[in-house]
């Protein structure tokens, strides 16, 4: 049986960080409109800061960040819930995931030639320049023993909070309505976001031609676009408060806020088991001068470091 990561002592020194209220689920009363607001405050510092990416790649993976964050927090599952693009752009791979605790992570790969290469002719891309062409995938991942549900689109839209609108309006055939926001301020990285669904009518389906339904969704989608980058991103701001600034006329229903928190799952006794499954020649090949097999973790950026000698084959 493997070790829960909060028993594994091999894992590596990583901060142990939780925001209490990094997402704040609510509903409007009577009307067919629920959302969650994330605000991942300090958490967006720390995890950014892991790696040496320009700003850029910081802004579209803290927006990652916050998207997976809001979707996860809406369902009832155990495991991962992941967000994956892969693209032609110059970062190839974006990976972010939430477990159903809050606990988050990602990576990003990037290609840094074409990176520098787009910088140079538009220093302010959108998140489709860095992206390029390809595909979102979406997927809940319950462990082994459970069926992962996963939906793959093409990539559409300038940005990820459009990219994900399109994800939901195609693959899930479910409306919603995504903002998203990561900048540097004074305090550090910040990085945030609304996503607000249009829930079913009775019987399980979307009541069709109701217009008071209609009305009701136009009127919340229009009053969450006269949210700002700055009120979410403001520590100071209690997301209660800044709910009510919303949608205080819409008979607003605030839940109980869910903690997120540092997440990377990574440890030194699962990293050993993989390379236990090389055979020797590879073990050697990636051997270093010094007799070290250095394995560097892609999402908390920490370098395990294993003497060759320890390591022996498991058919040896």
């Amino acid at each position: 049986m493997e070790t829960p990561a909060f028993l594994d002592r091999d894992r590596p020194d990583v901060p142990d960080l939780v925001v209490p209220g990094g997402v704040t689920p609510f509903y409007l009363q009577g009307r067919p409109v629920r959302g969650r607001l994330v605000r991942l405050g300090v958490l967006t510092d720390v995890l950014l800061t892991r790696h040496d990416h320009p700003n850029v790649v910081n802004r579209l993976a803290g927006k990652a960040l916050a998207l997976v964050a809001g979707l996860a927090s809406a369902l009832k599952f155990q495991g991962a819930f992941s967000l994956q693009i892969k693209g032609d752009g110059p970062v190839t791979m974006l990976v972010a995931d939430c477990t159903d605790t809050g606990a988050l992570r990602f990576y990003a790969r990037t290609d840094d030639d074409a990176l520098d290469a787009l910088l140079l002719d538009t220093p302010n891309p959108t998140d489709r320049d860095l992206l390029g062409n390809g595909y979102m995938a979406l997927t809940v991942d319950q462990g082994p023993d459970m069926e992962r549900h996963q939906g793959i689109v093409d990539l559409a839209g300038d940005d990820l909070a459009a990219m994900a609108t399109h994800y939901f309006s195609t693959s899930e055939q479910h409306a919603c309505w995504i903002y998203l926001c990561c900048t540097m301020t004074d305090a550090g990285w910040r990085a945030g976001g609304l996503v607000l669904e249009r829930i079913a009518g009775e019987g399980g389906t979307h009541v069709v031609g109701d217009e008071d339904a209609d009305a009701s969704w136009e009127t919340a989608t229009i009053l969450a676009s006269t949210l700002s980058t700055k009120e979410v991103l403001d520590d100071t701001l209690p997301s209660a408060t800044l709910l009510h600034r919303l949608f205080h006329q819409e008979d607003l229903h605030v839940s109980q806020p869910r903690a997120l928190a540092y997440g990377c799952r990574c440890s030194r006794a699962r990293l050993a088991n993989v390379l236990e499954g090389f055979d020797t020649d590879d073990l050697d090949h990636m051997c270093q001068d010094d007799g070290q097999i250095v394995m560097t973790c892609e999402f908390c950026n920490h370098d395990f470091r294993f003497p060759r000698k320890d390591i022996a084959p498991r058919s040896a």
